[in-house]
């Protein structure tokens, strides 16, 4: 995860993290990306039920019952074990988290417990009645996919009407004084409606939106070929870039993210040498506490049946089962082997990024993407777009 806006547009300085401590327990949820103990931020994907049908999700949902996915006396065991390892945040996402009937008092119960609570939505289902409801039992923030204007995204989703659907929902999380953002999935089929949608954050007032890199995993394993191409990556992050810049100089700050290709991170602060070498050292010094990517580390992933993964992607690797151990116990083992090298990805990674010189900032990238095209969990991520000078090969 990288923080544009936090770095490019100097929302964030290194003496914010500081004063916290850096420890994840302590710091806002801003900030979290900083902490220094890297508690992990947990997905749940407390369903598999969805009513769409969408062509990158990662866990092939469909609108039915799934069985054996944790109860809610399970599901509140789970947040105990997540409360006493100290992970800072639960993100509820799915399927479609909403379709959980218990879903409220779980968000309830993690509150109770320390937790921040969070979800990922496609925003279809959030009717006033749910906003007012989600703000009652206090959730943190409230993310919702939109892949782009009107056709691209109901194209995207597989329903007519979900983009009104989710701008709704977007609405009623605004009505209800819920902080609400926009997640956008960038691929070759919607690149174009990246301006749209720093518009559409214009238009409504959305405070925050993520913009996250293709990952070949679940229904998005069959859109490999529609990945951009290099060239075409450095221009979407550099529209990105400029468009948030923009809406700063207007006044109308919004805190804008990439996730999931940690080379945004170098190629931000290369910017930043030419369009603010004033502030390139403090930016430095964001991205190495920021670390790159954070699988098996500042991230994981419990699925509907309590296996835990690395993150929500690597679904083909599960360490354990929250039903049988703890999730401490479970992350922290040290009789699993991958799941350490995981930790230290840095120390295994192979070819061009075992030799670049910002692999203490990026950590090797996606390794789900590079097993996904090579086979080899060590192999370079195909979705670096630093060129062979940028990350020192050439020096």
């Amino acid at each position: 995860m990288i923080g544009i806006s936090k770095l490019y547009c100097g929302t964030v300085e290194p003496s914010d993290a500081l004063r916290y401590g850096r420890m994840a327990k302590d710091l806002p949820s801003h900030l979290l990306q900083f902490s220094e103990d890297k508690k992990p931020i947990v997905v749940w994907n407390c369903t598999r039920k969805c009513n769409l049908h969408c062509v990158h999700c990662y866990s092939h949902s469909q609108w039915i019952d799934y069985e054996n996915e944790l109860t809610t006396a399970e599901g509140k065991k789970l947040i105990d074990d997540l409360a006493a390892f100290g992970a800072p945040v639960i993100l509820f996402s799915g399927g479609e988290p909403i379709s959980r009937p218990d879903l409220y008092e779980l968000i309830q119960y993690a509150n109770e417990k320390g937790l921040r609570a969070v979800i990922s939505t496609n925003g279809t289902m959030i009717t006033p009645e749910v906003a007012a409801n989600l703000k009652t039992f206090n959730l943190s923030y409230v993310g919702i996919s939109l892949d782009g204007m009107e056709p691209v995204h109901d194209k995207f989703r597989g329903k007519t009407g979900a983009f009104r659907e989710a701008v709704e929902g977007v609405r009623n999380c605004r009505a209800a004084g819920l902080k609400v953002g926009l997640r956008f999935t960038i691929n070759r089929r919607n690149v174009t409606e990246i301006d749209g949608i720093f518009d559409l954050l214009e238009a409504e007032d959305v405070p925050r939106v993520c913009f996250y890199h293709l990952v070949y995993a679940g229904r998005g394993s069959k859109l490999i070929e529609e990945a951009l191409d290099l060239e075409s990556t450095r221009k979407a992050v550099d529209l990105i870039i400029d468009r948030t810049a923009d809406l700063h100089r207007r006044g109308l700050p919004k805190e804008v993210l990439t996730v999931d290709n940690h080379c945004d991170g170098p190629y931000l602060y290369l910017r930043m040498l030419k369009d603010n070498p004033e502030r390139a050292a403090e930016v430095y010094q964001l991205l190495q506490w920021n670390e790159g990517n954070s699988s098996g580390r500042g991230i994981a992933c419990v699925s509907w049946d309590g296996s835990v993964h690395p993150d929500q992607f690597w679904r083909h690797l599960t360490l354990g089962n929250v039903r049988e151990r703890t999730f401490g116990d479970i992350w922290t083992d040290p009789e699993n082997e991958l799941l350490m090298k995981i930790k230290r990805k840095k120390d295994y990674v192979t070819g061009r990024c075992a030799k670049c010189k910002w692999l203490d900032v990026c950590a090797g990238n996606f390794r789900v993407r590079a097993e996904a095209m090579t086979g080899d969990l060590w192999a370079p991520d195909p979705a670096c777009y630093l060129t062979d000078e940028e990350i020192g090969l050439t020096e």
